[in-house]
C-alpha cells in the first residue's frame, strides 16, 4: 500500500529542495527522518514534516506496520516564482525571481495492490 504527502508552495528553489530529497529515496522510514534531523540545509524541516504526514496519511488507510514502510519515491516540482525588481544604475531594475517548490513524498510497505493470481501449474 503506498500512502503520499504533498507540501506546496515551498519558498525555496526546486534546486536546492533535491539535494535533500535525493538523500532519503528507498531508505526506510525510520533511517530517513534521522537523516533528514542531521541534514544541515534548511529544506530539511519541511521535507521531514512530508515524509511525516505521508506516514501519517499511510496509518489512517489502514493497518500499515510503519517499521516497514520505505520511501518509495520522492522528488520535487517547480512552483510558480515570485518575479521581484531590483534597483539598478541610472535608473533602470534589474529582474529577479522568488523560486518556489512543490515537495512530493510517496511511502510503501511494499505490498503494492496488485496481487500475484497463481495459474494453477505445476512445476516438473
Amino acid at each position: 500500500m503506498t500512502a503520499t504527502a504533498k507540501a506546496k508552495y515551498v519558498r525555496v528553489s526546486p534546486q536546492k529542495a533535491r539535494l535533500v530529497v535525493d538523500l532519503i529515496r528507498g531508505l526506510p522510514v525510520g533511517e530517513a527522518l534521522v537523516r533528514l534531523s542531521v541534514t544541515n540545509k534548511g529544506v530539511a524541516p519541511a521535507v521531514s514534516k512530508v515524509l511525516s504526514s505521508a506516514v501519517a496519511n499511510a496509518q489512517d488507510r489502514g493497518d500499515v506496520d510503519v517499521d516497514d514502510l520505505r520511501v518509495s519515491a520522492a522528488w520535487v516540482d517547480e512552483g510558480p516564482r515570485l518575479k521581484r525588481l531590483r534597483p539598478a544604475p541610472m535608473g533602470r531594475a534589474f529582474r529577479y525571481f522568488h523560486r518556489m517548490s512543490h515537495i512530493i513524498v510517496s511511502v510503501s510497505d511494499g505490498h503494492d495492490a496488485v496481487d500475484t493470481q497463481e495459474t494453477g501449474e505445476t512445476e516438473e
